[in-house]
């Protein structure tokens, strides 16, 4: 029997890369701009949402971050991968050799034909999100099994374009097709094991996951073959200093009443940004200051090209001078990378200390959707990769 989920250790702690600071100056001593990840907090995080009585499968959604080292880490701790394109799932194959193709779970969102295809052929449990796929492919659907992506009406997240169901999202069949999507199926001798809702990202309300889950055993009477209900990932993530972190034990106790109605199904859960955001931090040093105006500058070696959450969300991230750590402020500031673009902003009105050229600048919580997002825009490369 796991643990009770109000004794575990949360993944959002006192900031870990305070303790390693003299360690992630030596890194910065010889690149210019860096992502390290802490691969303790990744695994510490992946403990933490395995002790979820209501959960019985965890799903690590690699886009946020699929460098190899992070997949192991979570594989080694239980955790299974959610996968959404060839390259993801080619990745996590090569990446984790051995690992049994049930514990791939393939998402994919207006893929060609040969995706899926590719996918069956690798053992991958594949989700399909639309009811033209078994009218058009039917043949490539006769005789499997897929889970199907069902659009509960009810978006949330930080951020419209995080927000992932409703009409204006481009993801999943929406509730009233279900009938449909189910004599499809008949007809094309395909088997429905699965229901997947994925509301958003960033959500800190603890009943949302109880919501999607309820939703999908309403809907689950018309699949006399289910056999996983999965209620997707969007976990929050505390981003101001001082924000509470989500209550896993709130989530686990909203959960466990819904799972009872339905003892035979097993309940998923596929997490992303949870388990590496606050993992990975990105270091830049300083190249230039500037004042215009009222206004300072502090420019350093990458940008939006190695961070674009800012310019695509307006995601705040904290940002210290790492070299400079705990001296006092010495005014606003704005953050900006090398790049050509007014939205290459890392951080507007922040204060630091008096800061100089070739000082180091740490930006947190980055472990997710930073790299992963990265560009050679301007064909300035992004911020190589650190694992410690």
């Amino acid at each position: 029997m796991p643990p009770d989920p109000a004794t575990a250790t949360s993944a959002s702690h006192a900031p870990w890369w305070r303790a390693r600071r003299a360690e992630l100056l030596d890194i910065a001593r010889a690149l210019d701009c860096a992502y390290v990840y802490a691969r303790a907090e990744v695994g510490a995080a992946a403990r933490a949402l395995r002790t979820l009585r209501s959960i019985d499968r965890v799903f690590y959604a690699m886009k946020a971050n699929a460098h190899p080292e992070i997949l192991r880490t979570v594989v080694a701790a239980g955790l299974d991968l959610e996968c959404v394109s060839r390259g993801e799932l080619a990745r996590a194959l090569e990446s984790c050799p051995g690992l049994a193709a049930r514990r791939l779970l393939y998402t994919p969102n207006f893929a060609p034909r040969e995706e899926y295809a590719w996918a069956f052929a690798q053992g991958a449990t594949v989700t399909i999100d639309n009811l033209g796929l078994l009218r058009e492919w039917a043949p490539l659907f006769e005789g499997r099994e897929v889970m199907v992506r069902v659009d509960t009406g009810i978006g949330r997240g930080h951020h419209e374009h995080v927000q992932t169901a409703g009409d204006h999202a481009k993801f999943g069949v929406p509730l009233e097709e279900l009938g449909e999507l189910a004599r499809l199926a008949a007809a094309a001798r395909c088997r429905i094991v699965g229901l997947h809702a994925h509301s958003g990202s960033g959500v800190f309300e603890a009943d949302s996951w109880s919501e999607t889950a309820a939703r999908l055993v309403e809907a689950s009477g018309a699949f006399p073959g289910l056999k996983a209900i999965n209620v997707g990932g969007g976990l929050g993530v505390p981003e101001q200093p001082g924000q509470a972190p989500l209550d896993l034990a709130r989530v686990d106790a909203a959960l466990a009443p819904v799972r009872a109605r339905v003892p035979a199904l097993e309940f998923w859960m596929e997490p992303g940004r949870y388990l590496v955001a606050a993992a990975g931090v990105l270091l830049a040093r300083v190249t230039q200051t500037k004042s215009k105006g009222e206004r300072r500058y502090v420019g350093v070696a990458t940008g939006m090209n190695s961070l674009i959450r800012p310019a695509l969300y307006g995601s705040w991230h904290e940002i210290v001078n790492l070299t400079r750590l705990d001296e006092p402020p010495a005014g606003p500031v704005t953050v900006v990378g090398p790049i050509c673009e007014s939205a290459d902003v890392l951080g507007r009105e922040r204060a630091l200390p008096a800061t100089r050229e070739g000082d180091v600048l740490l930006v947190a919580n980055v472990g997710a959707y930073g790299r992963a997002m990265g560009s050679s825009y301007n064909l300035r490369e992004p911020a190589v990769e650190v694992i410690i």
